[in-house]
C-alpha cells in the first residue's frame, strides 16, 4: 500500500483474535502488541458505538501529534491499521481503503 499511496507511511492486517497476519511496520515494533491493541481497540469502539446509539462501526481514526492511525475492518476477520502522514488528505486514504488493493484482499482474505 504505502508504494502506492506515498501518505501511507505503514500498515498491518491483524486478526479480530489480535494476531498479526502481515505487516510492513517496522522490524523494531512489537507486532504482537500493535495487533492486540488493534483488536482491543476495535472491540471497544464497536460496543461504544453501539451502546450510544451511533449506527454501526465504519473505522476509527487517532489523531497524533506526528501522523495518524487508522483503524477498520478489513473483512470478517481481520483488521487493517494505517500509519497515515499528518497532512495526508483522509478523503483520498478513505476511498484507497474502499477499494481494497488485490494483495491486501489476498493477505486479509477478504472475498
Amino acid at each position: 500500500m504505502e508504494t502506492e499511496n506515498p501518505d501511507i507511511q505503514g500498515s498491518i492486517i491483524v486478526s479480530i483474535q489480535g494476531l498479526p497476519i502481515c505487516s510492513t511496520l517496522s522490524r523494531d515494533t512489537n507486532y504482537e502488541i500493535v495487533s492486540a491493541i488493534c483488536a482491543a481497540i476495535l472491540a471497544m469502539s464497536k460496543h461504544a458505538v453501539e451502546e450510544l446509539v451511533c449506527g454501526k462501526l465504519k473505522r476509527i481514526l487517532i489523531d497524533g501529534v506526528d501522523g495518524k492511525i487508522i483503524l477498520s475492518k478489513a473483512g470478517p476477520n481481520s483488521i487493517l491499521c494505517m500509519l497515515v502522514k499528518n497532512d495526508a488528505s483522509l478523503e483520498d486514504i478513505f476511498q484507497y481503503f474502499n477499494n481494497k488493493p488485490p494483495k491486501m484482499k489476498e493477505a486479509a482474505y477478504i472475498e
